[in-house]
């Protein structure tokens, strides 16, 4: 962001409480305001309205200035026109330039200020993404009121917008889902992580009636078990055009109550996938996953974390993605061992990325077999794996020169003989996590001097 941007927000945060004077007079037809600001909806005092409940933030629409104005206050608006601010020398473009920074409620802040800055922020090419965040925030009210000011100029429907992120917003429904799939059918990207009060039927109507959407998250949505077409979109669809969905990345981490049943459906209708994140859904297991390879083949990177009931048959699944799979992440699986470890090295040459902490199965045979197959590792988690020792570093220091990040934490048979050999073969680490390893300092001023670059998170009080 440049000085301009940084500005722009300084001044927002100074005039704020000042704004809400302005609020009779200039027009937001889509504000996101606290609950103490004083405002007009539709034409109307505010004081009888939901507004009034302490704690509350809401979507707030005001009606256009009164442009009739008595002699003194015509005499006012001449001497401040005449004393009119540096800021405001700026060209429209620059305007448009600055705004783009703007969070969306910032945004709508912008638009109370005066007539130009409100012609300014509803630019169309301001709203290609809406962003709302917050707890207290009335999320279903703020998308009715925002759509329908976007809707304006192409009525009921918002071609412009492309991106809505929705954070932590537990008063999200499925009602302002519905507002999102009816109104914006460009949608290509959605999240609304945290949102935990919204259900399957909406989602089913956002990917069926946003046949563009690429990126969905539903990270801690509890309620979510599926993504599919709802049943009216599929009867529709002709058997040539198929019942897919163009979801190529899907975050369903946290979603508890995902089944294999859940992910098999998922697969049947998402085949498009490259990205999918099922971290703690601790329902799947290798029967999941083997529904996903057999449908799912593109998939790059896939999360399995903390999923419990996976073990070494799913691992063989999932090798069978051969060599597409770029990062995989199998953190705290508790039945995976070596052997699984062997299929996806086998099979899976190109991998970049693996994450294996907390796997006490995998030992100093499954990590030669590792580093002798994907050369090409570049980061590395094996952290809380006792069985692995400095005989398992040296394999990986031989074979994985272009290793830039290695977590070795809490991993008990680690000494300062493994790290130098480490150090000596693998110049480009750029992280190196030994916490809670028993490393003498000669060690780790080894490293340091020989990976320039690395930074080394460790537990030992006397290395600085």
């Amino acid at each position: 962001m440049d000085i301009l941007s940084t500005f722009i927000l300084s001044w927002l945060c100074i005039t704020d409480s000042d704004v809400s004077m302005r609020t009779l007079s200039t027009p937001s037809p889509a504000l996101i305001c606290p609950p103490t600001s004083q405002a007009l909806i539709n034409g109307k005092d505010s004081s009888t309205s939901s507004s009034s409940v302490t704690g509350e933030t809401i979507a707030m629409v005001h009606t256009a200035p009164n442009t009739c104005l008595s002699h003194s206050n015509i005499r006012t608006v001449s001497r401040l026109q005449k004393e009119q601010a540096p800021i405001d020398i700026l060209p429209d473009y620059s305007f448009i330039q600055i705004f783009s920074h703007l969070p969306t409620n910032q945004l709508c802040h912008c638009a109370r200020v005066c007539h130009r800055w409100y012609n300014l922020a509803w630019d169309p090419r301001l709203w290609r993404t809406i962003r709302l965040m917050g707890d207290l925030l009335h999320v279903d009210r703020a998308l009715k009121i925002l759509t329908r000011r976007l809707c304006q100029d192409t009525p009921n429907v918002c071609l412009m917008l492309e991106t809505v992120v929705i954070s932590g917003c537990r008063r999200l429904t499925d009602r302002g889902l519905y507002t999102i799939a009816q109104c914006c059918p460009e949608l290509r990207r959605l999240e609304v992580s945290g949102c935990y009060n919204i259900s399957n039927e909406a989602v089913f109507d956002i990917v069926s009636r946003c046949p563009n959407l690429e990126h969905l998250d539903v990270s801690g949505c509890s309620k979510v078990t599926c993504i599919s077409l709802t049943r009216e979109v599929s009867v529709k669809l002709s058997p040539m055009h198929g019942k897919q969905i163009s979801i190529r990345y899907l975050d369903m981490t946290d979603c508890f109550v995902l089944e294999d049943e859940g992910l098999h459906t998922i697969a049947a209708h998402c085949t498009q996938l490259t990205h999918l994140y099922l971290r703690r859904c601790v329902r799947i297991t290798d029967e999941g996953l083997r529904y996903l390879v057999i449908h799912c083949t593109s998939v790059k990177e896939l999360s399995v974390s903390d999923c419990r009931f996976v073990s070494d048959f799913g691992l063989r699944e999932i090798a069978k993605l051969e060599s597409r799979l770029r990062y995989l992440s199998i953190a705290h699986c508790g039945r995976v061992t070596d052997v699984g470890i062997h299929y996806v090295a086998k099979y899976c040459a190109k991998l970049r990325y693996l994450n294996a902490r907390g796997c006490e199965g995998i030992t100093d045979h499954g990590l030669e077999y590792l580093a002798k197959n994907c050369t090409k590792l570049k980061s590395l988690d094996i952290g809380k794996c006792p069985l692995v020792s400095d005989t398992g570093l040296e394999f990986l220091a031989l074979n994985c020169f272009n290793l830039k990040r290695l977590s070795l934490k809490s991993c008990e048979s680690i000494t300062g003989g493994g790290l130098h050999i480490v150090a000596a073969n693998c110049f480009d680490l750029q992280l190196l996590n030994v916490q809670d390893c028993e490393i003498p300092v000669e060690a780790l001023q080894f490293v340091k001097r020989h990976c320039k670059r690395c930074v080394i998170e460790h537990t030992n009080p006397a290395f600085f």
